[in-house]
């Protein structure tokens, strides 16, 4: 279907991307095949050398995956997109595309635990070193520069602090020295928020959080120009960290629901983080929507909510903020995010379990703290839920 220069993001949610085949379906056709026919040798030859456009072999082209890639490039006001098995899948991808022996990174220390220990222990291996800056001051960013940086790399908000990230002043940092500026939006997604219109040159994403936004299946993407993105598809071809086209039907029916689910657990979100905010057994709350954070004004220019995610600290370090997981009967105790469903999780021994002590306190992350993926159900009875747990500390 030509997409509309001048369809809105809820449209292209819907929209974007779709192909129809010869049957007319309405929904997004589901093509579970390994491999595709070819007419003769030639075309064959044609399809494989990249003379000819069209399907070859579905880990790396394969229709519903193309569609796809297309709807969330189009949400992402990206030139071009590719879909890989994980958010992670994608991470790696980005860097085994762009980076070679030698090369160097700048990252935030406020990431994701896994995405540290990739940069941090998997990396340096392959020689390609990471330097963790602490914060969100862009000076800091620059000075950790090198003359081999070739990607600066955040995620905002953070995981699980929800710091958030100036992205137009880290572009401005990052293109001054030749550095590419990747930003992971999975706390967001392009419903919230669009990194490429602040200056990133690529977004990443776990799709497997808010993109399909039900907890269903695993799913990554990269999205930015069409001369990177192909980099990294260059590499998925070979390597094979593709995304299957089932994951990628059910990701395009989630994508359809973006925007509504964003916006409703947002607000349940703020609504959670005031109430949190006035529990006694709270020391501190973590919500980019509430004026208490350090970087609410930035986050609300770059933002259209303050998300779903609500992190707090409770008193009294680990002990206590077991107590509040264990007591837990509605929500999930599970370290996922994105769901329609809300989910609990102590990042200190889960998410950023494997990160060592220094690492984690560096990154401002304490024993006591507790990460909240805020769900569609009443704000009501998440609270009841949680104040069953915190009045018992």
């Amino acid at each position: 279907m030509k997409m509309d220069p001048d369809w809105q993001l809820d449209t292209l949610a819907v929209r974007a991307g779709q192909e129809r085949s010869q049957f007319g379906e309405h929904a997004e056709a589901l093509y579970l095949t390994s491999s595709f026919v070819f007419e003769s040798a030639a075309q064959a030859a044609a399809r494989f050398s990249g003379a000819e456009a069209g399907n070859v072999y579905s880990r790396f082209t394969n229709p519903t995956v193309t569609m796809l890639q297309e709807r969330l490039a189009a949400l992402e006001g990206a030139e071009a997109c590719v879909a890989t098995a994980s958010g992670m899948a994608a991470i790696m991808a980005t860097i085994m595309a762009l980076l070679k022996s030698g090369d160097h990174i700048v990252a935030a220390r406020g990431i994701f635990g896994a995405t540290q220990q990739m940069l941090g222990t998997i990396m340096p291996r392959f020689s390609v070193e990471t330097t963790f800056v602490v914060g969100n001051d862009p000076a800091a960013y620059r000075a950790a520069l090198k003359p081999n940086t070739k990607l600066l790399f955040i995620e905002t908000p953070s995981n699980p602090l929800t710091e958030v990230y100036d992205i137009a002043a880290l572009a401005e940092v990052a293109h001054a020295a030749g550095v590419l500026l990747v930003v992971d939006n999975c706390f967001c997604s392009p419903a919230l928020q669009q990194p490429l219109a602040l200056g990133a040159d690529l977004v990443i994403h776990s799709a497997t959080k808010y993109l399909d936004g039900q907890g269903r299946v695993l799913g990554g993407a990269v999205c930015g120009s069409k001369e990177l993105v192909e980099e990294v598809f260059k590499y998925l071809r070979t390597a094979g960290p593709t995304l299957s086209p089932f994951n990628a039907w059910v990701i395009l029916k989630g994508l359809e629901t973006l925007k509504i689910r964003m916006q409703a657990q947002s607000a349940n979100a703020l609504d959670l983080a005031r109430r949190l905010e006035a529990h006694p057994m709270v020391a501190r709350v973590f919500y980019p929507g509430q004026p208490s954070h350090p970087q609410h004004a930035l986050a609300m220019r770059q933002q259209l909510t303050g998300g779903a995610i609500v992190a707090f600290e409770v008193k009294g370090g680990r002990a206590e903020a077991w107590r509040v997981v264990d007591h837990c009967k509605l929500l999930s105790i599970t370290a996922n995010l994105g769901d329609t469903k809300t989910t609990i999780t102590h990042p200190a021994s889960t998410t950023h379990g494997r990160v060592s002590p220094e690492a984690r306190a560096e990154a401002g992350i304490g024993e006591g703290l507790l990460r909240i993926a805020v769900g569609l159900e009443a704000v009501d009875d998440i609270e009841a839920d949680l104040r069953r747990g915190l009045d018992a500390t």
